[in-house]
C-alpha cells in the first residue's frame, strides 16, 4: 500500500477494497473473486489516471513531497557507478544535507552534487530534511572547483525546501555561501546539468541549479519561495497555499513555458514513487542526452549559461 494523498482518496478507498479481496482469497474463505479484483484494479488505474490528468499546482507541489518519492541518494545508487563522496568544507565542518563527489556515468567521470532529504525519521534528522548549511554550500564549491580545475561536467540533484534559515546558519554567512555557489556554478568552464527531482526551493535551489541545462520531472516544483511562505507574506494566512502556488507558476509546465527550464521529465501515473527504478532511468536519459547536444554544439559553457539566464529576463 501507498501513502495516499488527500486527493487520491477514492484511488484509495479502491485499492484499499482489491487488498481485502485478496487477503480472502489467500486465506480460502471466499469463493473465486479474480473477476472483481480484475474490474476493481481497472476502476482504480482510471481513476489514478484522471486524477493525474488534471493536477492543480498544489497537489503538484504535495506529490512533489511526497514521503515515498525517490530522493538524491537514490539517483546517485541508480544512475552512477564509483560513487566517491566527499566531506567537508575546509573551514567550518560536514553538511550532510548536501552531497558531493565523483562518480562515473555511463562509463565518464563526472562531479555529483545534490540534495538528500532522508526517507525515514532518523536519516530526514541527519540529512537535516535537505536544507543545507553554508558549509554544504561551500563543500559544493569545493567540488565545482575540483571539476573545473580537471574538466570534468557537472550533474546537479535539486530537492530541497530551501537553505536552512537557523540563526547559526546565518552567523556563518549563509546568504554569502549561497552566492558564491551560484557564482561558480555560472563560471565553470565544464558543462553542468541540473535536476529538480522534488521541490526547487528558493537560493537553496538555485546554488547548485544555475546550470546549462535545467530539467524537471513532471510533478516537481520550483519557486522563489515555498506556497505556504508565499501566502504569509501576501495575505498573512499560509492557510492560502492553495492559491499561492497557482498563482507563483512553480509546477514544470509552467516554467518550460516561461522558459526557466529546458526539459521535462515524464512520471509514471500517480508519481515517481509508484515507479522509482522507471523515473530513475529516464532522468539518467535525460542527462546523457542533454551532455551529447552540448558536446556536438562545441560551444562556450561560460558564455551559454550567460546568454541562457539573461534571457529568460527579456522573455519575460
Amino acid at each position: 500500500m501507498y501513502n495516499y494523498l488527500d486527493f487520491e482518496k477514492p484511488v484509495a478507498d479502491l485499492e484499499g477494497q482489491i487488498l481485502e479481496l485478496k487477503k480472502l482469497a489467500e486465506s480460502g474463505e471466499a469463493v473465486d473473486v479474480a473477476d472483481e479484483i480484475a474490474r476493481l484494479e481497472k476502476r482504480s488505474k482510471d481513476a489514478l489516471v484522471e486524477i493525474y490528468r488534471s493536477l492543480t499546482p498544489w497537489q503538484k507541489a504535495q506529490v512533489a513531497r511526497h514521503p515515498d518519492r525517490p530522493h538524491c541518494l537514490d539517483y546517485v545508487r541508480g544512475l552512477f557507478t564509483d560513487f566517491t563522496p566527499l566531506a567537508g568544507d575546509r573551514a567550518f565542518g560536514e553538511d550532510n544535507a548536501v552531497i558531493a563527489g565523483f562518480a562515473r556515468f555511463n562509463g565518464q567521470s563526472v562531479a555529483v552534487i545534490g540534495q538528500e532529504k532522508g526517507n525515514d525519521t532518523q536519516s530526514r534528522l541527519k540529512h537535516n530534511f535537505g536544507m543545507a548549511r553554508p558549509e554544504g554550500y561551500r563543500k559544493a564549491v569545493r567540488v565545482m572547483d575540483l571539476a573545473d580545475r580537471f574538466g570534468i561536467p557537472l550533474i546537479s540533484i535539486v530537492d530541497t525546501t530551501g537553505a536552512y534559515p537557523g540563526i547559526g546558519a546565518e552567523e556563518r554567512g549563509q546568504a554569502e555561501a549561497i552566492a558564491q555557489s551560484t557564482s561558480k556554478c555560472l563560471g565553470l568552464k565544464v558543462p553542468n546539468i541540473a535536476v529538480v527531482i522534488g521541490e526547487g526551493g528558493s537560493g537553496g535551489a538555485i546554488a547548485i541549479a544555475t546550470a546549462n541545462q535545467v530539467y524537471m520531472l513532471e510533478h516537481a516544483i520550483y519557486s522563489v519561495i515555498s506556497p505556504e511562505g508565499a501566502a504569509s507574506i501576501l495575505w498573512r494566512d499560509s492557510a492560502r497555499a492553495k492559491d499561492a502556488a497557482t498563482n507563483m507558476k512553480i509546477t514544470a509546465q509552467d516554467l518550460m513555458g516561461l522558459k526557466v527550464i529546458d526539459g521535462i521529465i515524464p512520471e509514471p501515473i500517480g508519481g515517481a514513487h509508484r515507479a522509482p527504478e522507471k523515473v530513475i532511468a529516464a532522468a539518467g536519459e535525460q542527462i546523457a542526452k542533454g551532455f551529447a547536444e552540448m558536446a556536438e554544439g562545441k560551444m562556450d559553457y561560460r558564455e551559454h549559461r550567460r546568454e541562457k539566464f539573461l534571457a529568460i529576463g527579456r522573455t519575460l
